[in-house]
Order: C-alpha cells, then sequence, then structure tokens
C-alpha cells in the first residue's frame, strides 16, 4: 500500500467519524471535547493551581506546563515541516486561520501528554480521568472536522512518548533550572 493509498482511507475512515455538520447532542458533546484540549485553557488553569496550589499542585502544574510548552514547540515545528492541509469545514474557523497545518494534532499531543504525564505524578483518581479524556478530546477534533484520523493517532503517540521522555527527564532540567535561575518553583 503507497502513500497515496494510506491517504485515501485515512480520509474515507475521517469522514465515517465526523459530525460537524450535524447538529444534535452528540456533535456538542464532541465540540465540548474538541474544546477541552485547548492550549490556552490548560495554560490559565495550570497556572491558576500554581498560585492556588499547595507544594504537590504546584509541581504538577508546572511539570504538565514546561511539558506542554515543549510538545507545543516539537508539534509547530513538525506541523509546518510537513504542510498538511486541514480537512475542508467551516467549524474551527478559529484554528483554521490561526494554524491551517492538520498534522499532527496539538490536541491530541497535548490531552495524551497531559494524561500520561498525570500517571506518573498522580494522584490517581486524576490520572483516570485524563487518560480516559484524552481519547475523547482526540476523537472530538475528528468528529468536528479540523483534523483526519492519522493527524490524532501521531498526536497521541507523540504525547505518549512526550509524556514518558518529560516524566523521566524533569527532575534534571528542574535542577538546572534552579541551578540557573536561583528561582525555586515550588
Amino acid at each position: 500500500m503507497n502513500l497515496k493509498n494510506i491517504l485515501a482511507l485515512d480520509a474515507q475512515l475521517t469522514k465515517k467519524i465526523r459530525i460537524a455538520e450535524k447538529p444534535g447532542k452528540l456533535r456538542t458533546i464532541a465540540a465540548l471535547f474538541a474544546h477541552s484540549g485547548d492550549s490556552w485553557f490548560w495554560a490559565v488553569a495550570l497556572l491558576l493551581l500554581w498560585f492556588l496550589g499547595n507544594t504537590f499542585w504546584k509541581q504538577w502544574a508546572m511539570v504538565q506546563l514546561g511539558a506542554i510548552i515543549t510538545a507545543a514547540a516539537i508539534v509547530l515545528i513538525v506541523k509546518f515541516s510537513v504542510k498538511r492541509k486541514r480537512p475542508e469545514g467551516e467549524w474551527g474557523l478559529m484554528y483554521r486561520s490561526t494554524d491551517p497545518h492538520s498534522f499532527p494534532s496539538g490536541h491530541a499531543t497535548r490531552s495524551f501528554l497531559i494524561g500520561m504525564m498525570s500517571i506518573f505524578l498522580g494522584p490517581l483518581w486524576l490520572a483516570i480521568i485524563l487518560v480516559i479524556w484524552a481519547p475523547l478530546v482526540a476523537l472530538g477534533r475528528v468528529a468536528m472536522g479540523v483534523h483526519y484520523l492519522s493527524d490524532i493517532v501521531v498526536g497521541a503517540l507523540l504525547g505518549i512518548l512526550g509524556g514518558w521522555i518529560g516524566f523521566v527527564i524533569y527532575p534534571s532540567i528542574y535542577a538546572w533550572f534552579v541551578d540557573w535561575t536561583g528561582l525555586v518553583l515550588w
């Protein structure tokens, strides 16, 4: 099977999942999940958690925020290297105008990264919620017509890998940051 056939199959499967043009409860739920992975939402939520939380939550928020920022940079480099155009559609005009490229899905990367990091950082109840939430965000992006199925699969794999690598290296990065700046974040 060549790349052209794979992309055609990807477009076919994506079309079967898409519900952006079908008003109703399922579309509303898909849109809610699709937006729940927005970067601005997570940045604000994590900063609030850092300001209002105890030492545990400050660390949790800063590790997640650092991982999200790093993953966003990697996703943007890949997106602007590959330059795959988003599926045609009306929903998600904000995404289409600010980021016309779809591969890989930043929302899928971010949601799976957050879920993966939560497995390592805890608490267990939150990790379970975020691991269930991550694929719903990714599928919501396809359902709402702003990504192809392959965009979210690759995004999910990047998020999982990034979460694992991030957890392994964050103590060293934090120690370097404290030595370099003298700032203790938690």
